[in-house]
């Protein structure tokens, strides 16, 4: 497992208004909440085919492509190589069928799960290893659903814990930041109330 502090916080999502409300931007939902919490702020970077964030005080970029899901790669290779981060300084938040809402889990390395954006940027790296936050979103209970179902906003109840859910990884940021993987793996991969006892 990597011990290095981050240096590149990727968020995954499709761009342009009609996709922003979507599952599968959760990744974005994540980077935009970082980004204000940083002070940073987005603009677009021709070079990195995205939208760039400088954390200066936090020494982070933040990065959300805009280059459509399937070519996530591109984007974050572009800007990993010009200022010379390595994969093992990079964490990749992504939206996550195989986790219900709410939940999260933080890892590094480990398989692409059939995530479009993970395995571009995995062939555009040339390795598994970074960081992924996974945010869940739920599965359809149907494979064949699946498209349809990442493309549409979350359910009323869905939006809630997935928000609730993001703040517990912002409120765990402070230990990604400081490369102390174990304890912000820990926190944010604790089920939602385990550990507490019956009220």
């Amino acid at each position: 497992m990597s011990q290095c502090v981050p240096k590149l916080i990727v968020g995954l999502g499709n761009p342009g208004d009609e996709y922003a409300q979507t599952r599968h931007n959760a990744g974005f939902w994540f980077c935009e909440r970082l980004a204000a919490d940083l002070g940073a702020s987005f603009s677009k970077e021709a070079r990195f085919h995205g939208l760039a964030a400088n954390a200066r005080a936090a020494g982070v970029w933040l990065l959300m492509p805009q280059t459509y899901m399937n070519r996530s790669g591109q984007a974050v290779a572009a800007l990993a190589r010009f200022y010379r981060i390595t994969p093992a300084e990079i964490l990749v938040v992504h939206d996550e069928l195989d986790i219900p809402p709410g939940q999260l889990r933080l890892k590094f390395g480990g398989g692409l799960g059939g995530h479009n954006g993970l395995k571009d940027i995995t062939a555009h790296l040339g390795t598994q290893d970074y960081w992924r936050l996974r945010v869940g979103i739920g599965h359809p209970g149907d494979r064949n659903e699946v498209a349809n179902f990442v493309l549409k906003p979350p359910r009323r109840e869905e939006q809630t814990l997935i928000d609730v859910s993001i703040d517990r990884a912002l409120a765990a940021w402070p230990l990604m930041a400081k490369a102390d993987w174990n304890a912000a793996t820990k926190q944010v991969n604790t089920k939602p109330g385990a550990g507490r006892g019956a009220a």
